[in-house]
C-alpha cells in the first residue's frame, strides 16, 4: 500500500530525494538530483499546455484505454500510476478499481499534480491519493497493478525501475514511444525526441536509438520478472503497450 495514510487530493505527502549530506558524498546521488531537477522544470513549466494537450488526445489511438484494460483491474483493487502527470488516467482507473478500490498517483512534478489534485477535488474522489515521488524509489509497498504511461524513457536504467515495480505489484503495464512504425511515424518520433531531448538525456547523434533501448530495456525487464506477457502496438506501430502479470 501506498505510504500516504489518507485518501484524497487535498494532500501529498513528499518523498526526498535523500540526505544532502549522503548525496554531497555520492556523484550517483548529484547526478539523479539533477535529472529529477530537470525533469521537474521541464514538467513544471509545461504543466498546463500538456494538461489540455493529453485530455484533447486521451482517447487518439485507444492507447490509454488499452492500458487500463490491460492491467484486468477488479473492484477493490489498488492500482498505481507512475508519471501520473495531470490526472488524464485517473478517471478510467477509478472507474476500474471502484470506490471501495484505491488509486495512487506519483509524480515528481509539483504543478503536474497540482493539476490532477483539482481533478481530484472536481470529482470528489477519497479514494485517489497523490504523491511527490521518484518512480525510481517507489513510495508503495504493494499493489494490484502499475501503469507507467510515456515514463520508462526518461530513466537512465529502465530495467532496473520496471524490476522493481514487477516485484511490488502483480500486474505492470507500461506504454512507450517505439521508432519502429513506418517512415512518417519516425520522423515525427523523431521531432518530438529532438524538442524534448534534454528530459529524454537524448543527446548525441542518434536521439531515437538511445529511446529505442530504454524502450527495449523495459520490454526486457517485464520478459524477465513476470509469467503473462502480452504486447500490442498503436499509432501505426510508433506506441507499444507492454503487459505483465505474476497473477
Amino acid at each position: 500500500m501506498a505510504e500516504d495514510p489518507a485518501g484524497g487530493g487535498r494532500r501529498r505527502p513528499v518523498t526526498r530525494d535523500g540526505d544532502p549530506a549522503d548525496q554531497a558524498r555520492s556523484a550517483a546521488a548529484r547526478g539523479r538530483s539533477d535529472r529529477l531537477r530537470r525533469i521537474r522544470r521541464g514538467y513544471d513549466a509545461w504543466a498546463r499546455v500538456y494538461d489540455w494537450f493529453a485530455r484533447a488526445t486521451a482517447s487518439v489511438g485507444g492507447v490509454r484505454a488499452a492500458c487500463v484494460d490491460a492491467l484486468d483491474l477488479s473492484p477493490g483493487d489498488t492500482v498505481v500510476e507512475f508519471g501520473c502527470g495531470p490526472g488524464v488516467n485517473l478517471p478510467a482507473l477509478r472507474d476500474a478499481v471502484g470506490p471501495n478500490g484505491r488509486v495512487v498517483g506519483v509524480d515528481v512534478s509539483p504543478r503536474m499534480l497540482d493539476r490532477a489534485a483539482g481533478l481530484v477535488e472536481r470529482r470528489g474522489w477519497e479514494n485517489v491519493s497523490l504523491v511527490e515521488a521518484d518512480a525510481e524509489r517507489p513510495p508503495v509497498a504493494a499493489a494490484d497493478g502499475v501503469l507507467a504511461t510515456f515514463v520508462t524513457s526518461l530513466f537512465p536504467d529502465p530495467y532496473a525501475v520496471v524490476r522493481r515495480w514487477c516485484e511490488l505489484s502483480d500486474a505492470v503495464v507500461v506504454a512507450a514511444f517505439v521508432p519502429e512504425g513506418n517512415r512518417a511515424a519516425n520522423a515525427a518520433l523523431r521531432a518530438f525526441v529532438a524538442l524534448n531531448g534534454r528530459l529524454f538525456d537524448a543527446g548525441g547523434d542518434d536521439p531515437l536509438g538511445r529511446l529505442a533501448g530504454r524502450t527495449d530495456a523495459a520490454r526486457r525487464a517485464l520478459d524477465d520478472h513476470t509469467v503473462g506477457r502480452e504486447r500490442r502496438r498503436h499509432l501505426f506501430g510508433t506506441i507499444a503497450i507492454e503487459a505483465g502479470r505474476n497473477r
